[in-house]
């Protein structure tokens, strides 16, 4: 895999329900990062004392964060919307020449900043609430 740009990595909502995704407008930097629990299973008799896991167990989680400037689209009313309701909506990231990973997630922070010498910017940050699901790029 080549290089990509990172203006091609995609925050996308699904705001109303329908399966129709709304790129979030306005993002300058998004980060994608998935998480995995283990569990211990150490007891006095594991081998020289080394630690065991258990194989397919603990919770996995995906979070996402981006940051950016609010342009006054409709992707911004949608998050705002969707922030302050506290729903939990589907949303696909899109990994250029990866491929397509979508599910549920809550925005669990949203955060306005500015100075007085330049644009209003924000940051965005979910985490999943379920199973995320992939689709590789062909």
């Amino acid at each position: 895999m080549t290089a990509q740009k990172g203006k091609d990595l995609l925050l996308k909502l699904d705001h109303d329900g329908d399966g129709g995704f709304t790129t979030v407008a306005g993002l300058r930097s998004k980060q994608l990062s998935f998480n995995a629990q283990s569990v211990d299973i150490t007891h006095a008799d594991s081998s020289n004392r080394w630690r065991e896991l258990l194989s397919g167990a603990g919770v996995r989680s995906a979070s996402i964060s981006g940051s950016g400037l609010f342009k006054d689209s409709a992707s911004d009313e949608a998050i705002r919307d969707v922030f302050f309701a506290g729903d939990i909506k589907n949303w696909q990231i899109i990994l250029p020449d990866f491929g397509i990973l979508q599910g549920a997630f809550q925005i669990t922070a949203l955060e306005f900043s500015g100075n007085h010498d330049a644009e209003v910017t924000f940051e965005l940050a979910l985490e999943s609430a379920g199973a995320i699901t992939f689709q590789a790029s062909l």
